[in-house]
């Protein structure tokens, strides 16, 4: 049974539309969802959590619809805004959150300690939450929506206001809960992080997801989509004069006398074109790198497609 599936979702708020005909499985792993603010980022979120139901559609959590008990058993949430008891400890919330699941008091404690622990914040949880600087808080907002072991772990934002080694720290927490079978949906504007962390994405505009897949996979998809490569050779000049005759470059730069920095397009057909002018010439090309197929390229280059239809 599929973990997670939108079908033919939409929602409204009135006239306008904040999610129009998703659907989508969310498959183990981590995804990243990515889009601007006002995408429908949140209205996906809150809708996979229970928070909103579908004006048209479902959404389904193991085959139960995500709004109900049952469903959301199997749902970890870490939201971007902070809707804490202040005067709590961080361990008396994250204990309290336990309770909330049924747990009784010693598996409370129990599971509370467990994932303070994976979180980091074992040492500094007695402290009111009044008191914590906003990596911390981000810290206990995850351990809460671990307290429960879901199978499904949703993070809105989880490494806004996380220092940089904070932000190794809790990746390397995602990667240990992903080897441990849990599939995480990750929400993020740090876009190059997303291509560390995510071998899926998602992005999502003006309500509609625009493409899905690894960034391999969406690339293939998007040949007309500018690409930058770098290309080392001790002939540059040479390759320069010959790569500028095919009609997929569209721009060639000398940086020095042993590197081309290329633009191009119909990427296919670019490298094709390549391996015979390489050949055929006898150019000893010493490194060859896509220097721009990452998130944020993709990602800006959807948006524009997006906003500036053909």
């Amino acid at each position: 049974m599929t973990l997670c599936e939108f079908d033919c979702v939409s929602k409204w708020y009135g006239p306008v539309i904040g999610l129009n005909d998703v659907s989508l499985s969310i498959e183990p792993g981590i995804t990243g969802l990515v889009g601007h603010n006002g995408a429908g980022k949140s209205t996906l979120i809150k809708l996979l959590t229970g928070q909103l139901r579908p004006s048209i559609g479902e959404v389904r959590i193991r085959g139960r619809r995500a709004w109900s008990a049952s469903a959301k058993r199997h749902i970890g949430y870490c939201p971007d805004v902070d809707a804490f008891y202040e005067e709590m400890s961080g361990r008396a919330f994250v204990r309290t959150m336990a309770k909330l699941h049924g747990f009784s008091n010693r598996v409370a404690r129990e599971r509370a300690e467990d994932v303070l622990a994976q979180v980091g914040m074992t040492d500094r949880a007695d402290r009111p939450l009044a008191s914590y600087s906003k990596g911390m808080r981000q810290r206990i907002k995850l351990a809460q929506a671990l307290v429960h072991d879901p199978d499904l772990i949703v993070l809105d934002e989880p490494l806004n206001g996380v220092d940089p080694i904070g932000r190794v720290e809790l990746t390397r927490l995602f990667r240990e809960l992903l080897a441990r079978g849990k599939t995480i949906l990750i929400s993020s504007h740090l876009l190059d992080e997303m291509d560390a962390l995510a071998n899926r994405i998602l992005f999502i505009c003006r309500g509609r997801i625009l493409a899905s897949g690894s960034l391999e996979e969406i690339r293939a998809l998007l040949d007309d989509h500018p690409l930058k490569i770098r290309i080392a050779t001790s002939r540059a000049r040479q390759l320069a004069t010959r790569l500028l005759a095919l009609d997929t470059v569209q721009g060639v730069e000398l940086n020095g006398d042993d590197e081309l920095l290329l633009e191009v397009h119909r990427a296919k057909q670019f490298f094709a074109s390549l391996a015979d002018v390489v050949t055929r010439e006898g150019v000893d090309v010493e490194r060859l790198q896509v220097i721009d197929a990452s998130t944020e390229a993709i990602f800006d280059y959807l948006m524009e497609s997006a906003n500036h239809p053909r």
